[in-house]
């Protein structure tokens, strides 16, 4: 099967790749439009538009047309048996090319495919609107990461019989590691709007008694902002930029808390369900969030977190103290997250889910077999 986005692969996608990866019963190539420089990038991945003008200029021609020779050649070779396309704008622009090929589809939303990009004003946004309902008709299915991206996905135009909420799973690693704690709250993401930095931040500033050592994980475009932000509330933040993996994972495991501020963003923006939130309780760490998006879904209050209305950094501050004052309730509320997500996010769990809707996709495109004739 070929696992399609067109930039391949941000550095913030983990989880595409690790769901990929987790596959035991069907064999992923990923496949993607162009190269993104980053720490998920592999040399094996299939680019379909090679770096320089003409490939531009064949990307152009998909991205306006929604077809491509290029593309239709790749598939060609690769011959899938069936195309899982994550978000739905790249979901349309492999959409034709599979339908042609006769190959089913398989369509991920995440967040802002269904929730800002819809609301794009002008000719932009009525563009993208077609579109996305042309990628939901052609889709055999179309997963939605939370319940809530699944009524916006319906909202958008999908046939409710064709969507499945399917949580993207991660590694739950056997045992926490036992390290010694070099953060009181840890934060991992995308600089931008819909994350709440600012929140953050603002919360930070507002608690007593001694600085709490924040590390800050992420880049983009609120980052400069952020940084400047951070000094003059005279908060104890690092910010060590966009991070392998393997040392998300260590800064967590060294972290007494998560911190996921999410909000609606003035566009419209609004996320899926975080994936940073169920990586921090495999290990074993609380959540303070907020009551956004899918949130709710991977987070139970006063059982595996606190969650607190978005937008609302006096209420943060409040959930921060509670849990940063309390090392029993951290432990406790840690290691109830840990058996939720054990239970209900195991990315082996997930995978082996995923690949019973990858054999309802393809079992749903083949031909029925011909009844034998009457004599």
């Amino acid at each position: 099967m070929a696992i399609w986005r067109s930039a391949m692969l941000p550095g913030s996608e983990t989880f595409i790749r690790a769901q990929g990866d987790a596959l035991t019963r069907w064999s992923p190539a990923y496949v993607g439009a162009t190269r993104i420089d980053s720490a998920l990038s592999r040399p094996d991945d299939v680019i379909v538009f090679p770096d320089g003008p003409a490939g531009r200029r064949d990307f152009l021609g998909l991205r306006l047309a929604g077809t491509s020779p290029r593309l239709r050649a790749v598939l060609t070779r690769v011959r899938p048996d069936l195309v899982h396309a994550h978000f739905g704008g790249d979901g349309w622009l492999v959409s034709r090319t599979a339908q042609q090929a006769g190959v089913p589809l398989i369509v991920t939303v995440h967040g802002h495919d269904v929730t800002r990009q819809p609301q794009s004003p002008g000719l932009h946004g009525l563009r993208y609107r077609r579109n996305l309902r042309s990628v939901f008709d052609r889709a055999a299915l179309v997963i939605a990461v939370s319940e809530v991206i699944r009524d916006r996905a319906e909202a958008c135009g999908a046939d409710p019989a064709k969507i499945r909420v399917h949580y993207t799973g991660v590694a739950v690693p056997p045992a926490v590691p036992m390290v010694p704690k070099r953060w009181d709250v840890a934060f991992v993401g995308r600089f931008v709007a819909k994350k709440g930095v600012g929140d953050l931040l603002t919360a930070l500033s507002r608690l007593t008694g001694p600085r709490p050592r924040a590390v800050l994980i992420g880049d983009g475009p609120l980052l400069p902002e952020m940084r400047a932000l951070a000094e003059h509330l005279d908060v104890d933040a690092t910010f060590p930029g966009s991070l392998p993996p393997e040392s998300v994972q260590r800064h967590l495991a060294e972290s007494r808390i998560l911190a996921a501020p999410s909000r609606t963003a003035p566009d419209g923006d609004t996320e899926g369900l975080p994936t940073t939130i169920l990586e921090a309780a495999a290990l074993g760490l609380p959540v303070v969030a907020t009551r956004h998006s899918g949130i709710p879904e991977a987070v139970l209050d006063g059982r595996t977190g606190l969650l607190t209305a978005e937008a609302d950094p006096p209420a943060l501050a409040t959930s921060l103290s509670r849990l940063l004052g309390d090392a029993d309730l951290r432990h406790r509320m840690g290691a109830q997250a840990r058996d939720h997500v054990s239970t209900h996010f195991d990315l082996r769990t997930q995978t082996l889910r995923l690949e019973s809707l990858y054999d309802e996709a393809t079992a749903a495109a083949r031909p029925l077999p011909a009844r034998p004739s009457r004599t």
